[in-house]
């Protein structure tokens, strides 16, 4: 590399220069944050008024907010601090630190292509392994999935924060880093430049901007085995590894497997999740505004090859799609048996065909109540597995803890985002042998003058997506017509 006078500041330099010339903005909105997150009475307030001059980032806070990842309710979120009310004060606080960090480095000026690049690739890297250290911790408390998804985030803050500096310097060490041949010649190679190590700038930055004794304490300590530590280890070693061009397939399976074992998840359900996490995260990009990140996310088919016999989603039936004329025309339907009574399996036929194709479900039913109503059992199923399920989807109602005892009790619909989550799992127990998608489903009763009778089913299991807020209003929709309907025939 050819003298310049940057070269061997050191990590002090460096850091002053991120914080006070490069990316103040971000930095003085970090450090605004972590004030506030002391102040327990009055941060509520203050966190609107701190972000309410930045008219693009609170639109931004909001579209997350309010975004089928962050909000299970029907009402639209229009404030930052009601934001922190509905989620939390943790979650939106991380939401800003996330939105102005996305926008501070990838709106990055004046930057050569070969730079840009390596920045977005370290940026898309670090945002799936956030994703990845909640889904993790998926059994913690809120407060510890949120520290880890932001110390996730920021865990190689030095290095994005020096390539968007941009200017002669980094791309010549741009140039010498794609010469070396190891991972260790990269680091000398740095050191040599910066005066420091890329890992030396992270811990000094987030001194510097207080971002949080557990991004210091995993950046001190990775080998820690606390399960926050562990959870932001355990993710970004596996996005190091997806984000190589050739897949190391023997690594990977060892990551996977420590990775299954810390949470406690057989080996498939683990990778299951983890493609469900990357589907997640590429959503969450694009609701974020980075839809320049798409191209460098992990690609969730990459992750199956940590497991060669994990069978391919099938492909042998139909994968239907949201599709609003299908919705229409089968309410319609629905409409017209309320007002003219129609035959009560006609009216089944008909609302679980408008779930399965125009909501578009993988499989949907009905589930009916027996004499006793101590069991539910299938009447009718549609879609994808349908004669198992229907073979073994019987509910036993005796434990009046249970999801569906609960639903009898409340009688309201239900979303059912992941059943083998902390806030689930006990409710759940009685759907663990059964064919219930893990990936989350769909429940409403059905009520015939005001008596639940049963109850409509509907997941995405076999196609692993995930629904989002307006699938369940729509789902909520052709339940309570057909609830009509049906009190109407049996009168």
């Amino acid at each position: 590399m050819k003298p310049n006078n940057n070269t061997n500041k050191g990590v002090d330099y460096w850091t002053n220069r991120i914080s006070e010339l490069e990316m103040p903005a971000l930095c003085s909105t970090v450090k605004s944050l972590e004030k506030l997150a002391k102040d327990d009475v009055s941060s509520l307030a203050l966190l609107g008024r701190s972000v309410m001059h930045d008219n693009a980032l609170t639109s931004r806070i909001l579209r997350v907010a309010n975004s089928a990842i962050y909000h299970k309710g029907s009402s639209q979120i229009s404030t930052v601090s009601r934001a922190a009310i509905v989620l939390g004060f943790d979650a939106v606080r991380n939401i800003c630190i996330t939105a102005k960090l996305l926008s501070s480095l990838l709106e990055s000026k004046n930057l050569a292509p070969n730079v840009y690049q390596r920045l977005i690739k370290l940026m898309a890297k670090a945002f799936q392994a956030a994703m990845i250290a909640r889904m993790m911790l998926s059994h913690h408390d809120e407060e510890m999935q949120e520290e880890a998804f932001i110390a996730s985030l920021l865990y190689h803050i030095g290095e994005s924060a020096f390539w968007s500096i941009g200017g002669e310097f980094t791309e010549e060490l741009d140039l010498t880093l794609c010469q070396c041949e190891t991972p260790a010649e990269e680091r000398s190679a740095t050191r040599e430049a910066l005066g420091a190590s890329f890992l030396q700038l992270t811990q000094s930055i987030a001194r510097n901007w207080g971002l949080g004794e557990l991004l210091i304490q995993a950046l001190n300590y990775p080998e820690d085995q606390r399960p926050d530590i562990r959870a932001i280890f355990l993710a970004d070693k596996l996005c190091d590894i997806l984000s190589q061009p050739f897949l190391d397939k023997l690594e990977l399976a060892k990551r996977m497997t420590q990775a299954a074992s810390f949470t406690g998840l057989e080996e498939k359900e683990f990778l299951v999740r983890m493609q469900r996490c990357a589907n997640a995260t590429h959503k969450l990009a694009e609701v974020y505004g980075a839809k320049v990140l798409l191209d460098y996310l992990p690609d969730p088919k990459r992750i199956v090859a940590a497991e060669p016999d994990l069978p391919p989603i099938p492909l042998d039936m139909p994968v239907y799609q949201v599709n609003l004329n299908i919705q229409l025309a089968k309410l319609r339907e629905l409409t017209g048996f309320a007002i003219n009574k129609a035959d009560f399996n006609q009216i089944m036929q008909t609302v679980l065909e408008g779930i399965l194709e125009g909501v578009g479900v993988d499989r949907c039913g009905v589930l009916l109540l027996s004499p006793s109503r101590k069991q539910l059992q299938p009447r009718v199923i549609l879609g994808r597995d349908a004669d198992a399920i229907k073979q073994e989807f019987i509910i036993d109602l005796s434990d009046k803890r249970g999801l569906f005892h609960q639903a009898m009790e409340h009688k309201a619909p239900l979303w059912v985002d992941d059943p083998c989550s902390k806030k689930w799992q006990e409710q759940c127990k009685e759907l663990q042998a059964r064919h219930v998608s893990r990936q989350g489903f769909l429940l409403a009763p059905l009520l015939v003058d005001s008596k639940v009778i049963g109850f409509y089913y509907a997941d995405r299991g076999p196609s692993q997506r995930a629904f989002e807020e307006v699938d369940f209003q729509s789902f909520i929709h052709f339940s309570q017509l057909a609830n009509v309907c049906f009190t109407v025939s049996l009168r």
